[in-house]
């Protein structure tokens, strides 16, 4: 249904000035007196599902008051110090955990860092390997912490084609198609998006 004609101008003289009268359109006022009810649903709707989000993924505050960071650029001292005793060498090609499990020294790294692009590629990796949606020792499951990376720095393409090949390994390419467009449309010259 278009939008029905909001306003009619209609210009006239008076004193010598220039005046312009608005007349607001019946069907104007009918138009939103019949879609307001309509409107404020879709408002409660929508935040209610961002809220929903929230609560099954987690707010975005970080670790004990640490973080959240962008992992690109900002505290670069804080991730050496999370790399070397959450995120080693052992960790990022699942040989050994560092402090019991994977899943749990993936979920210190994520919290601090959402956006960590190898955490996200290794938490990925992980869930594949052992088969499951939540790894072990894992706060949130592999698809909330990309939908935390997400919320938390949409503009880093890097993470949406990071999520982008895990839909895609999952069965998912109507999503990792979509994903995939978001990083094409944020890095247009980037060639690892255009070679995905």
């Amino acid at each position: 249904m278009p939008f029905p004609e909001v306003f009619l101008y209609i210009p006239y003289m008076r004193s010598s000035e220039k005046h312009c009268e608005a007349i607001v359109s019946n069907r104007y006022i009918d138009y939103i007196m019949k879609h307001f009810s309509i409107l404020i649903a879709l408002f409660f709707l929508l935040n209610a599902t961002i809220s929903q989000a929230s609560s099954i993924c987690g707010e975005l505050d970080g670790r004990r008051g640490i973080g959240p960071y962008d992992y690109r650029h900002e505290r670069r001292d804080l991730l050496k110090t999370v790399n070397d005793h959450h995120f080693t060498k052992n960790v990022e090609h699942l040989i050994v955990p560092d402090t019991g499990t994977f899943g749990g020294d993936l979920t210190f790294v994520l919290l601090v860092f959402p956006n960590h692009h190898r955490a996200l590629e290794t938490m990925s990796r992980l869930s594949l390997r052992d088969r499951t949606p939540k790894p072990e020792g894992a706060r949130y499951t592999t698809l909330c912490y990309f939908e935390r990376a997400v919320r938390f720095k949409p503009d880093d393409a890097m993470v949406r084609l990071i999520f982008s090949n895990h839909l895609l390994k999952i069965n998912k390419p109507d999503l990792a198609l979509e994903q995939l467009l978001f990083a094409i449309d944020l890095e247009p010259d980037n060639p690892l998006t255009a070679y995905n």
